[in-house]
């Protein structure tokens, strides 16, 4: 069987519609229709229904989803346990929320290169919408995120939480802020609905970012004001530059690990959540 049959079938089953799937497959509908009828033959059994009022999966189609779920994680897998890197055992893709990677990435992957002296690392940066589909692909092993999106082949734990705290390059008090030159920061879902309830005053400004190093960026070269990774926010106020809005409430993240359902209790994929966690919360 092609993997390509099964990628097309299970976007179809996210999509339910053959043009979208072609969209976002960058293929034709024409192609999309002709895997699905491929696979359909191969399975002898039809797996949509089409109709006016959409395409929806038959009873046949619905049993073979989650078989078809683990058999593209599966491949995937495999591929990548084919080509692990000479002298190493094991080779673990990792994906790490962008706003993490800069400050925490060098410690964690020194801890996690100590506790598993045999294991090669590929590391990717990203968000986590992105991270949750690689989990799930078996593109990633394990990945570190803000923002988890429920699946029933995913697996989510809590590790932790990082502090953002706002700084300005005019003032300590929250209300000299300038709303025109505040940079307002939407680092995951979460993030920006608390932002905006507990400083609504900001929400409409005209910039909106979401990394904390390009806030701090922005903030270098333009002065303004902004919410940066407490890390960042000491590195900062240290300059001289910059002061911290004392009354502005401290606003917290919290960090989530994903890893595919299947690896929820391996041995090595809790070692690494173990790291990450006593990193992320001193313990």
């Amino acid at each position: 069987m092609q993997i390509d049959l099964l990628e097309t079938f299970l976007d179809l089953c996210d999509t339910r519609s053959f043009n979208r799937s072609a969209e976002r497959l960058g293929i034709t509908q024409s192609t999309v229709s002709a895997r699905i009828a491929a696979l359909e033959q191969s399975l002898g059994a039809k797996l949509f229904t089409r109709s006016r009022a959409g395409t929806d999966l038959t009873t046949e189609g619905k049993r073979f989803e989650p078989h078809a779920r683990a058999l593209r994680h599966e491949w995937h897998e495999a591929r990548r346990r084919i080509q692990v890197p000479d002298r190493a055992a094991h080779l673990i893709r990792l994906g790490i929320q962008n706003d993490l990677a800069a400050q925490h990435i060098g410690e964690w992957i020194a801890d996690f290169r100590r506790a598993l002296p045999d294991t090669a690392f590929y590391i990717e940066p990203d968000y986590s919408n992105q991270m949750c589909a690689d989990v799930l692909t078996g593109i990633l092993d394990f990945a570190v995120m803000y923002a988890p999106k429920p699946h029933p082949d995913l697996h989510f734990s809590e590790l932790g939480e990082v502090t953002y705290r706002m700084i300005s390059t005019d003032t300590d008090r929250r209300a000299e802020v300038n709303p025109q030159t505040f940079i307002f920061a939407h680092f995951s879902p979460m993030f920006e609905t608390m932002h905006r309830e507990v400083t609504p005053e900001f929400a409409s400004a005209p910039v909106s970012v979401g990394q904390s190093a390009t806030v701090a960026s922005l903030l270098t070269a333009m002065g303004g004001a902004g919410y940066v990774l407490e890390r960042s926010a000491t590195q900062m106020l240290a300059s001289g530059r910059f002061r911290e809005v004392t009354d502005a409430p401290v606003l917290r993240q919290p960090v989530y690990a994903a890893v595919h359902l299947r690896h929820r209790i391996t041995p090595l994929h809790r070692k690494l959540h173990r790291i990450v966690q006593r990193r992320l919360t001193g313990r």
